[in-house]
């Protein structure tokens, strides 16, 4: 049995209503020589500074630019039955609303210790990029089946996000009272390489 503690991360990525609207975003966007370099955040090394007590899983979900919930989801139900009681769980961005929609409209069979979401939108409010399929328009509510599942749930945003407004902090407050909120006013997307803030409340969740 592994005795480690283990971690699942879902990344973020961009969704789209139509294909079309795809296809307008890849004519429109802005390119540069900055935006093709390698650029590494804080899942690149949260492994190593967590250490050998944890493990750390990345699964790259189907189509980041063109993400489908219904894929996304897919993808999860595969992975869920290879994963031990007692996950932690951490959605950044995109991947944040994909978690809170997932785990809110079904009970999966693993018990989870603790959900982080990182900078996640609550809805289409004051975004830049729709969240398309990933809404929860129309789907349960933040039900009693999410809160009764997840023993604790952390909230990371940051008042200069030009991604997803800080606003969606307090919509998911409202939603998850029994919620943590961490705030900053430095942090933009959290995409920065160093993140000691989710690295001290995921050691305490161990």
């Amino acid at each position: 049995m592994n005795t480690k503690q283990q971690v699942l991360i879902i990344h973020g990525g961009t969704t789209f209503t139509t294909d079309n609207e795809y296809r307008q975003f890849l004519q429109t966007c802005s390119l540069d020589l900055n935006k093709l370099r390698l650029r590494k955040d804080w899942k690149d090394s949260i492994q190593e500074k967590l250490g050998e007590s944890f493990d750390v899983f990345q699964p790259r979900m189907p189509n980041t630019m063109n993400a489908r919930y219904e894929d996304w989801k897919v993808w999860l139900d595969k992975i869920i039955p290879l994963l031990d009681d007692n996950l932690i769980f951490i959605g950044h961005s995109l991947g944040g609303i994909f978690l809170v929609k997932y785990l809110s409209e079904q009970r999966i069979s693993k018990r989870i210790k603790a959900l982080f979401l990182i900078a996640a939108p609550y809805d289409d409010t004051g975004m830049i990029e729709s969240v398309a399929s990933f809404s929860m328009q129309g789907s349960q509510k933040l039900s009693d089946v999410l809160q009764d599942q997840i023993k604790k749930i952390f909230l990371y945003y940051s008042t200069d996000d030009l991604v997803v407004p800080f606003a969606h902090a307090k919509k998911y407050q409202d939603a998850l009272p029994q919620a943590t909120l961490r705030s900053f006013n430095n942090r933009g997307h959290f995409k920065q390489e160093d993140f000691p803030e989710l690295l001290k409340d995921v050691r305490k969740c161990e």
